[in-house]
């Protein structure tokens, strides 16, 4: 595939491979876009930028009921291609094509609904008479620089928004997973979207990132990834908007009061989706001491249970990591905190770029798997003596995305919500559940700013203050 720049599909100088990271297979090659080819893509989309404002928002939401019509007709084959080149299994490409599409739909409504408001001017002194509003009006050109995890859905995440705000959109996939994004792009292009009005530069993410970063035509930066690229990318970025959807350790506390067996197939749902591979997986499991035993044995034969393979398998449940060197790691990690004195209760075993679902008991906070983002399929169980305590190690880290419990009681419940610092938080589930209309963002390390397409939009468009004299 090639790279779509300066209104029209393009090769590079070199190109990359894009592999199925199950069988190591090269699915199809990609330019290897440079520094040189970002300069070019945003000197087409500031043409673009102003062809994107004068479209009205009926026509904007109108092109993005288009673009979601066409990925309905597109799914089976966007959902395969998801798993091929990421390595989650067939049908959580199917839910992540899905909801793509539900992305672009709820952008669509989002479309019409870019508004300011009415300033009561004479509240203030001396305004008698005077009349004030706001306009909302797009930024220009936003960039997305989207993950490996969720190669369409958070590029929909970006797109859809950026141009429900009536901006140009400058793409820059993973370089792992660059295939669903160009996909997405010859629909965006099937359905009418100006061509001068996006772009898609596929390479290096430290190269184009900083050409990206750096330039002042960009005026909004959408980053989806580490904590340490984030902080690169706000310390280069200067004076532009920024948003930052990082990662996380995410902690869910099961109380005594809880529903075991509710709260051990959540976890075994949540711990091991796309092989740990999301922000918000269910990582540390923080248990209060009198069910400790027995939640370790309501999860045990449900993670013991899931089966391994290729993602392309029907019957696989848990697929390959992206790359080989990362289920190397996982298992670096989690022989680690054995050695360390953590219990293995099931799993630890790798074949290749598959890690057996995991699960370590009697896992210490300071522990690595417990203290940073582990992003692969294990969980990790932590026993503690109080509600106090719980809430104390949930929040003993610097991030804050997603959080959950599980518990009866509604005081408890309630001061988990208040105390707890993330920007998710789950009532009797685990920290892995979104809704793609929901605001969602994380505080601390976890980044800055919200996603999900109402909000997306306000930090996609400028504020004008108009007042009448």
């Amino acid at each position: 595939m090639k790279m779509f720049l300066e209104g029209r599909w393009q090769s590079g100088a070199t190109s990359l491979a894009v592999t199925n990271p199950f069988r190591g297979e090269t699915i199809d090659e990609v330019p290897q876009g440079t520094a040189a080819d970002i300069d070019r893509a945003l000197a087409g989309l500031v043409n673009g930028a102003k062809i994107m404002r004068q479209l009205s928002g009926y026509e904007r939401a109108q092109l993005l009921r288009r673009i979601a019509a066409l990925m309905t007709e597109r799914e089976a084959e966007l959902a395969r291609l998801i798993s091929q080149e990421e390595g989650k299994v067939l049908s959580e490409g199917v839910l992540e094509a899905s909801r793509a599409r539900e992305v672009i739909e709820v952008s669509a409504e989002e479309a019409r609904r870019v508004v300011g408001e009415m300033i009561p001017l004479d509240a203030a002194p001396g305004a008698k008479g005077k009349l004030g509003f706001t306009l909302r009006v797009p930024c220009g050109i936003v960039a997305a620089i989207c993950p490996f995890n969720f190669p369409l859905n958070l590029v929909c995440h970006k797109v859809g928004p950026a141009i429900a705000a009536g901006n140009a959109v400058l793409i820059k996939p993973a370089s792992d997973t660059p295939l669903s994004a160009l996909k997405l792009v010859e629909i965006l292009l099937a359905a009418g979207l100006p061509p001068e009005a996006v772009a898609c530069v596929t390479g290096p993410g430290a190269e184009l990132g900083d050409a990206i970063s750096r330039d002042q035509r960009v005026r909004k930066i959408s980053f989806t990834g580490s904590y340490e690229i984030g902080d690169r990318i706000v310390r280069m970025a200067g004076v532009k908007r920024v948003t930052l959807e990082l990662g996380s350790n995410s902690p869910v506390v099961i109380l005594d009061d809880a529903d075991l067996e509710k709260a051990a197939l959540a976890v075994t749902a949540t711990g091991y989706a796309n092989a740990g591979q999301t922000c918000i997986s269910a990582q540390r499991i923080l248990t209060l001491k009198p069910i400790t035993g027995d939640f370790l044995d309501a999860l045990k034969p449900r993670v013991a249970a899931l089966r391994t393979g290729d993602q392309l398998n029907p019957e696989t449940q848990v697929g390959p990591l992206v790359r080989e060197r990362d289920a190397q790691r996982v298992e670096s990690w989690i022989n680690e905190a054995v050695q360390q004195g953590a219990t293995l209760e099931t799993g630890g075993k790798r074949d290749g770029s598959v890690y057996q679902p995991t699960i370590l008991s009697q896992v210490k906070p300071e522990m690595r798997v417990s203290c940073e983002e582990l992003f692969g399929p294990a969980v990790v169980v932590t026993e503690c003596s109080s509600l106090d305590e719980a809430i104390h190690l949930a929040n003993q880290t610097r991030f804050g995305l997603a959080a959950g419990v599980f518990t009866q009681n509604v005081d408890k419940a309630l001061r988990f919500a208040r105390e707890v610092d993330c920007g998710n938080l789950h009532i009797n589930w685990t920290s892995q559940w979104r809704a793609d209309l929901m605001p969602y963002g994380g505080l601390k390390d976890s980044g800055i700013g919200k996603e999900g397409p109402r909000y997306a939009v306000r930090e996609m468009t400028e504020e004008k203050m108009v007042v009448w004299h």
